[in-house]
């Protein structure tokens, strides 16, 4: 089993459990973590943040977790995906043979088989098995699932069958190929013209049939005509196509005024008690209610059809993963792409999509088919045309696809009773993809929206709109998804520079798992999309410092920024950005005073409530702030600092509005006083904290504290009450769970670790420490993991067995910690000599 069947598989996973494919970026994530690489190797060879990899490989595992219903993680990955692997291959072949015995019991005949399973499953063993054949017809490949389909429909009596699909997709080539596989007296074709105005009478066309093909003359009256057809029809086994029918339909996928005939030859052709197939191939789909017709959505060539070619021709990659995505399958497009990587680049992908990747529009042929398209629907239903371009203002990235109320939102000068008319007439002509409720612009087709409405009026709105609908949509943040979908808003302000209203989604509060009140960016960085959030306010920070916005709104970005810097081991920027932030709070203290001061008594009264509000709001930025530095120094080791930090937040917010803060401030002086063997002054704080505490037994009251349970349990491990310890990491990370708090239930899984040691339990303590890290390195808590090598070197080492491995994560966490340039912890570990010849 190799890495190319275990990504194809992922990708299979992830695609029915999000509607997406795997980018390039997860792609190297599991090709390098098969190959058991770090994340910073990974970071490297894909050009990336360590960071932004670990984000993207966090939410990756979890997908697959989900998927698979079982924890996948970088270092089970390869084991588990093995695994999956073999029981897919084994599931294969069992109803392979499965099939042929069936097959046997039925007379042996094809047709007899295909009455016994869904075409479906048809199509997906005929198309396993096709794999290991050899291209006889590089034009023709990777259709056996399709032709074993048309085979179940027209056994299952369908007589009419229209194969719709987008420009390319292999429409025309799968129905010639089918009519002309020998199972077929004869066969008639009807190419319609490109242009409505030159499309061909059906009397015409009937007659030639009939004089040409069945050498008989067609009767004066055209119903005369279409009996005499019908006779040959039911008499012979006939094959006709009629290729290219969406010329002649209208707006609402009806026959247009001048050829309403046709209506009349396709009843005919759609006769349950003939023998004829007719198969049309069309672009939008047919919508004549006396018509009984079936319709088959062509579904572009899989990733290994692609292969297979590619591979004909001596070209192989990860690229190729790539442009498959991009192009949907698109056979088309796998005909000139390859021709063109053969032609113009010596058969050398991976030069072909470096070169290309940002443009999937680059070759003109592609494009043509579909400018044609979205040309004739601007022509033909303007309506629909501008909500296709507006489409392409959403991004499809993070939220691959988007419910009916995303699109609704983009027709706001369409009648509430005709919105859905517009959308089903994109969903009619192949150009908005959809499954389950969910819609979608397929790449190219978003390429050349998203172009046209750049040039449009609407590029401002559609923006508005969008995120507009995004922000309303999300009433409180329960999920990751919930998170996601709210900062989508984000980006469509920055696409418009409206850089006020992109700082204001990331700094709009909703309720959440945590029962509080959070800016979103906070419960981004909580869930653990770490890069994400410093992205984004890096972006708008310089923007709102440059237009002199309101100071309260800097320094709440600075303070979330300082958050996350923190986490990811960027301390001293971290403090940088607290500091800045109590220098804007100040400020802004200061002109809100001035403000009072000016105005007169009657505005003071009107204006007093927003005043208050404002001021506390401002004094609770200071209070954080000074708090969130107390708990950075307490990570650098600077103990001391911590200490005079944190009593600096209790003396500001004891008995005051802001006691919360004072709380939280006691619990990390516990904790400071314990590290320091100052137990006289921490034994007494923690006891009364954990008093405090345990009043706050339920889960959803006590979520927003979790964090601080944390500190807590870590002040009672300091303390040697193991017990307490363990309980408080135990609630810690149920509450943790029910938030998706993933920093501090790693953090907890290491105490516990740590304890366990302590009482000698090492297979159980390892077993946390691994869980620890996993979840560390997933995030980027670059902190936390230093402490967390440094707990499970210690723990190595008090086993006789493992000193190289203690060794080895004694390093490992030193070297961390030298890269957040904390020479206070560096010194305290060395001090303990607990490896010697350190």
């Amino acid at each position: 089993m190799g890495i190319d069947a275990a990504i194809e598989f992922a990708d299979r996973l992830l695609y029915e459990k999000t509607g997406r494919h795997l980018n390039d970026l997860q792609c190297v994530i599991l090709r390098q973590a098969w190959g058991g690489q770090t994340y910073s190797t990974i970071a490297l060879s894909a050009g990336y943040s360590e960071g932004h990899v670990k984000d993207v490989a966090s939410q990756l595992w979890r997908i697959l977790s989900d998927a698979l219903g079982e924890r996948i993680t970088k270092s089970n990955c390869r084991s588990r995906l093995i695994y999956w692997l073999k029981r897919a291959k084994r599931k294969v072949v069992s109803a392979t043979e499965k099939l042929s015995a069936a097959t046997e019991r039925l007379g042996g005949t094809r047709e007899s088989a295909a009455l016994t399973v869904p075409s479906l499953a048809v199509a997906n063993r005929a198309e396993s098995a096709a794999l290991a054949l050899p291209i006889s017809d590089p034009h023709f490949v990777g259709r056996e699932g399709a032709i074993a389909t048309l085979d179940h429909l027209i056994d299952q009596g369908h007589r009419l069958i229209v194969i719709q699909g987008e420009g390319g997709i292999g429409k025309t080539t799968l129905a010639q190929r089918y009519l002309n596989s020998g199972q077929f007296d004869r066969t008639l074709d009807l190419l319609m013209a490109k242009e409505t105005a030159n499309i061909t009478a059906v009397e015409r066309v009937v007659e030639e049939w009939l004089r040409q093909d069945f050498n008989e003359e067609p009767g004066r009256d055209f119903g005369v005509t279409l009996g005499r057809l019908k006779r040959h029809l039911r008499e012979h086994r006939i094959g006709i196509l009629i290729d290219n029918l969406e010329p002649a339909l209208d707006a609402h996928g009806q026959l247009v005024h001048p050829h309403r005939r046709y209506v009349e030859l396709l009843r005919i052709l759609a006769d349950p008690q003939g023998q004829s197939v007719t198969l049309v191939t069309s672009r939008d789909r047919l919508c004549e209610p006396g018509v009984r017709g079936h319709h088959y959505r062509l579904p572009g060539l899989t990733l290994e059809t692609w292969q297979r070619l590619f591979q004909s021709q001596g070209i192989t990659g990860p690229a190729l993963q790539s442009l498959h995505r991009a192009y949907g399958g698109n056979a088309k497009a796998m005909e000139i792409l390859l021709g063109t990587v053969l032609n113009d680049f010596e058969g050398d992908l991976a030069l072909y999509w470096q070169i290309n990747h940002t443009d999937p529009l680059v070759e003109t042929d592609l494009k043509n088919l579909v400018m044609s398209q979205v040309n004739r629907l601007e022509q033909l239903d303007p309506m629909a045309y501008g909500l296709l371009c507006r489409l392409g203002c959403y991004r499809y990235q993070a939220i691959p696809q988007l419910p009916m109320s995303a699109l609704l939102a983009q027709l706001w000068e369409v009648h509430p009773t005709q919105q859905r008319q517009v959308i089903a007439s994109l969903r009619n002509r192949s150009l908005l993809e959809t499954h389950q409720g969910q819609y979608w612009l397929h790449p190219v087709v978003r390429a050349i929206a998203i172009a046209r409405l750049r040039a449009s009026d609407d590029w401002q709105r559609a923006n508005q709109a969008a995120a507009c609908y995004w922000t309303e949509s999300i009433e409180q943040i329960t999920t990751l998804t919930d998170a996601l979908q709210a900062l989508e808003a984000y980006y469509h302000f920055i696409e418009t520079q409206d850089y006020q209203s992109a700082a204001d989604v990331l700094l709009k509060s909703r309720h959440n798992q945590w029962q509080q009140f959070l800016p979103l960016a906070s419960s981004l960085y909580r869930m653990g999309l770490l890069q994400p959030v410093i992205a984004a306010i890096t972006q708008v920070l310089p923007q709102l410092d440059a237009t002199g916005q309101p100071r309260a709104k800097l320094s709440e970005l600075l303070n979330l920024l300082g958050d996350v810097y923190w986490i990811t081991g960027r301390i001293w920027e971290a403090i940088e950005c607290q500091q800045r932030a109590i220098a804007e709070t100040e400020i802004a203290l200061a002109q809100l005073q001035r403000i009072k001061t000016d105005i007169d008594e009657a505005a003071i009264e009107v204006s007093q409530e927003a005043t208050q509000l404002e001021q506390y709001y401002l004094k609770m930025l200071t209070v954080d702030s000074h708090l969130s530095i107390g708990l950075y120094k307490i990570d650098l080791g600077a103990l001391d600092e911590a200490k005079a930090q944190l009593l600096q937040v209790v003396e500001l917010a004891s008995n005051t509005e802001h006691a919360a803060w004072a709380t939280k401030a006691s619990v990390a002086l516990a904790l400071v006083y314990a590290k320091l063997g100052e137990t006289s002054a921490a034994k007494p704080l923690a006891d009364r904290l954990y008093a405090a505490f345990s009043d706050q037994a339920a889960p959803e009251q006590s979520g927003r504290f979790a964090y601080f349970f944390l500190l807590l349990g870590q002040t009672y491990h300091h303390l040697g009450e193991l017990a307490i310890a363990a309980k408080l990491y135990h609630q810690a990370i149920t509450f943790a769970d029910a938030s998706h708090y993933l920093q501090v239930k790693a953090n907890a899984l290491s105490g516990l670790a740590a304890s366990l040691r302590q009482q000698g339990q090492h297979a159980h303590a390892l077993d946390y420490h691994r869980r620890s890290v996993e979840l560390l390195e997933a995030i980027g808590a670059t902190c936390d993991l230093a402490e967390a090598y440094y707990q499970l070197a210690l723990t190595h080492q008090s086993r006789a067995d493992t000193t190289p491995a203690a060794r080895d994560y004694l390093q490992r966490a030193i070297a961390l910690f030298r890269a957040i340039k904390a020479p206070h912890r560096i010194a305290q570990i060395m001090d303990q000599r607990t490896f010697s010849g350190e």
